[in-house]
Parts: structure tokens; sequence; C-alpha cells
């Protein structure tokens, strides 16, 4: 376990604000399981599976009776946890959370699950990002009395829930409590977040924003002693655990398991409103999984199959001998284009799976030498053919620019590029980390000059229209999605210039390079080793 102070400096009320308020903007998995005996070895299997939405950290913590066990550090989930953390994280029910790097998220202080000692023990893990975290924090000083120990705005949804579920004079809680406060913390918290709470020796909470903007779902598993739960960022986990996906969480619901399996849902949100990201289709997303009713897997079929009609009718005539994916997530939508086009399709570049994402690491030079160490072409798919190259989106462009050059060293005679989705333009709020505004290869470019700039023959993206349709298509009841990294239009209506401009200051590469370590002290009193 791992106590953290972070700039423990004075609180004053001039102070807090967006200046003064690092924000740390993540995608990440959530996990929550109440069991009948030991949680500790499914909840690291559910985030092992959940390894994709975040590689730079992971926690566990877990509840025996009155007891809680945390364990949390930098690092994969294999590499977090060892044989002796695991045998310490005692309990029938516990949560977990991994998290991707991002600027000013450098110190396993940031790592999840957060605990709260007041009321009764919380302990949460969130994914999705608070719009308003700085106008929370200012008034969780102020009129709260809490202090916020780091810079993330997952601990502060954290002092609001708790905050809300204390009531002068009681003692003890029950379901109608915790949906209460749920439903305050949605009058207060704007943004995105689905939240998995422990609150000890009572149960297991998971929550979602009304807008549904990051996704959530449960299961349960049938036992000799009795039904477990699970909840999770992911269907894809609550599979891979042996439970029975019941649904998605729905906007604006929470969910509530009690210790001893008891099972009770309600809406919270007053005016809640579907509007999932459709990111999460396009790339971040396991393509086994299946979310809001709709599998990502069909999805990106279907988002190859529309591609295809739109190089069918922009390029009648073209001339690719081969189409090659970018690997992993585009495979699928490449291999149904494939098809469509009745051209052939190859496997070009093999995968060095031990390097992680490279649109969110730090640094130009670092981010440009990771694409090299990557991806390795196989030269007998490109010599003297053309080329269809085939990504699930393009969003700075240092990664397609290299690949495209790779290709062409490999032997290529043309190299055309295709983009299961639209042309990225705009920041995300919602809990994506991605670049500066200006560092975005779409923003200010037409497809043409996009294509000059990553050096295609020609570029051919997919229009926002097909990309919504191939998406909801799995559930026509889903009728909007969040679409603002393709169109600027923000769903939660909150989202200003200033905050844009706030944002863009942490996201530039020069930010996240000229971080000083000495702004981000850190005292830490390792309890265990």
């Amino acid at each position: 376990m791992v106590l953290s102070l972070i700039n423990p400096g004075v609180q004053d009320s001039d102070q807090i604000n967006n200046e003064g308020f690092d924000e740390v903007f993540c995608m990440c998995g959530i996990i929550g399981i109440v069991g009948t005996e030991n949680v500790n070895q499914d909840l690291y299997d559910g985030l092992t599976v959940l390894q994709h939405r975040g590689q730079d950290a992971a926690g566990i913590v877990t509840c025996d009776k009155q007891r809680l066990y945390l364990r949390k550090d930098n690092g994969l989930v294999r590499d977090v946890f060892r044989t002796r953390h695991m045998r310490g994280l005692q309990g029938n029910m516990g949560i977990g959370h991994v998290r991707y790097p991002t600027a000013g998220c450098f110190s396993s202080a940031e790592a999840q699950p957060f605990y709260v000692n007041s009321p009764f023990g919380i302990s949460l893990a969130h994914n999705g990002n608070l719009t308003n975290a700085a106008e929370l924090k200012r008034d969780l000083f102020r009129a709260d009395r809490r202090h916020i120990n780091t810079d993330s705005d997952s601990e502060v949804l954290l002092n609001v829930f708790a905050h809300e579920l204390q009531h002068e004079g009681k003692l003890t809680l029950d379901a109608n409590d915790i949906f209460e406060a749920v439903a305050a913390v949605h009058r207060r918290c704007k943004g995105a977040y689905a939240v998995v709470a422990m609150i000890t020796g009572y149960g297991i909470v998971g929550f979602r924003d009304p807008h549904g903007i990051r996704p959530v779902v449960f299961g349960k598993r049938e036992t000799p002693r009795g039904d477990e739960y699970v909840i999770a960022s992911e269907s894809v986990a609550v599979d891979s655990l042996g439970f029975d996906l019941m649904r998605d969480i729905a906007p604006g619901e929470a969910v509530f398991i009690d210790v001893n399996g008891g099972f009770s849902t309600q809406q919270c949100a007053k005016k809640p409103e579907a509007s999932p990201c459709i990111f999460e289709h396009v790339y971040f997303a396991r393509p086994d999984s299946i979310i809001d009713g709709i599998s990502v897997y069909k999805a990106r079929l279907r988002m190859g199959e529309a591609l295809a009609k739109k190089i069918l009718r922009v390029y009648p005539q073209h001339d690719i001998d081969v189409v090659i994916p970018i690997p992993d997530t585009s495979r699928t939508s490449a291999l149904q284009l494939s098809y469509q086009l009745g051209t052939v399709y190859r496997e070009g570049f093999i995968k060095n799976r031990y390097i992680g994402r490279t649109f969110i690491m730090p640094g130009q030079k670092q981010r440009k030498k990771s694409v090299r160490q990557k991806l390795n072409a196989i030269d007998l798919e490109f010599k003297g053919k053309n080329v269809l190259l085939v990504d699930d989106s393009i969003v700075r462009g240092t990664t397609s620019k290299q690949i495209i050059q790779m290709a062409r060293e490999a032997g290529a005679n043309k190299v055309y590029f295709a983009s299961a989705a639209p042309p990225v333009r705009f920041p995300n709020v919602y809990g994506i980390d991605m670049p500066s505004v200006n560092e975005l290869v779409g923003h200010g470019r037409d497809d043409k000059q996009i294509a000059e700039a990553i050096g295609a023959d020609w570029l051919v993206y997919q229009d926002l229209d097909d990309l919504v349709e191939a998406s909801r298509h799995g559930n026509p009841e889903v009728e909007n999605f969040d679409t603002s990294v393709f169109d600027g239009e923000y769903v939660t209506g909150d989202v200003t210039q200033d905050y844009l401009d706030f944002i863009e200051g942490k996201r530039s590469d020069g930010a996240r390079e000229n971080t000083d370590d000495d702004d981000n002290a850190v005292i830490e009193l390792h309890n265990t080793a």
C-alpha cells in the first residue's frame, strides 16, 4: 500500500482554479466484484482483460469485513501484482483499475483506486473526465471542507460522492441513501464518468453519467454459495470471468450490490440522454466486447463496408493491388473493406506487442522512435504493388506518415490510405488523452492537404454519417453518439472556449516535455514492500 502527498501547499481560494489544477485526462478500465469468497484472482484476471484500456498504472483494493487491503502502482497488471501482493488482497468484494499514461500523470500517487475514510470508508475507480473539476475542487474546499490530495479529477469525484453520502447523525446506510448520493453527483458533476465505488462493509455501487459517454456493464454468476456480481468497463471482462452478461448500466443509472449479494438498481438522473462515445467502437474497445447492445466487431465490419463503398464512389477506377491493415484495431474493418472491393487482403506489418500506443506518448522524439520499434514491414507484400493501408483513425499523423514511408521503403509502387473514422479535428474532453488541437493533422486541413502531410498518394476518410450508422445499426435505440472529436459538438453542453484553451495548454508536446518532476514532489510512505 502506498500513501502519497502531492503539493500539500496552502489551499487558498484564489489558488484553486484552472491554472492551479493540473487536470488529468485518462482512458481507463474499471472493475468491481462482489463474490462469495476471495475475489482477488478474479479482479486480477479481469484487469488483464481490460489492459488495453490502460497500460500505465494498475490498482486493486479489497474488503474483508471492515478491513481494506490496497495495492497500486505504475506498470502493467502483471508487474504491479506479485504473489506476495495477491496473498494480501483478502476479502469477498473489491474494485480494480487500469490507467493510461497522460500529461502530468507520471506519479504512482495518481494510480487508482482512491480512498477516503469519511464517511464509512469509500474506495473509487473512475473512467472518464469531469469538465468542471476545477470548480468542484474549489467548492469541496470552501463548502464541504474536503482536501484533495492529488491532481486527479477521480479524487474530486470520490469526495463529491462521499460528501453527498454523509448524513448528519446517520450511522448506517441503505440502497436509497446510496442512490440519493448518486443523484446528487449527477447534479454536481459534469462530463463523462463510469464509476465503481466500494463502501466498506456495505457493498459496491456502479454508476454512469447521464449521457452514458463512457461504457460500463454488469453481470451475474450463480454459484453453490450464492449469487456473485461483476461490474466492468467492457463485456469481455464479464465473459472471461464466467459471468453472464446482464446488460449495460444505463445513462444516469446506479447499480448497488451489497456485501451479501443483494442487488438493486435505480435511475438517478432526471433527464438521461444516451450519447455514448463513438471512439470506443472505432478504436478503444476490444472487438469481442458489446457496448450499449452493439457488437464492436460487427460495427467495425460495417465501417469497413461503408468505407469501401466510398472508395468505389470516389475512385471507381482504382488500381489497388492489395489491402493491408495497420495492426491491430483496423484489421476487422480492413478485412471487410477488401472483401467489398474484391481486392486481396494481406498482413504486411508485424507488430511488437510490447510497445504502447503512440499517439499518447509524451514527446515527439519518443513517439517517432517508438513507431519503428512497434512495426516491421514484410517486404514481399509491398514490393512493386499499389497498396491501400487501412487504419482505424488518424490522430496526429506522425504514425501514419512513418508507416507510409516504411511501405515505400519496402518497395511499394503507390501507397494509398483509408481511415475507418472521419478526420479528428477537435480535442476530446471526456477521458481520451489526445494531443493539442494544433497537433492534430486534421485540424485546419482538408483531405488533400492531410494526404500531402502524411505522404499518401491519396487518402479517403469515412463520412461521419456512415460511421454513426455503422455503430447504431447494432442498436437503433441509441440515437445519438458523442462525436465531438470529429464535429466539435460536445454533448454535455458545458464545454467553453476557455476550457478548451485550458486543456490545450496541458496537452501540447511542449507542456509534456517541460514537466518538472520537482513541481510534483512526492512523499511516499511504503507500508508494504
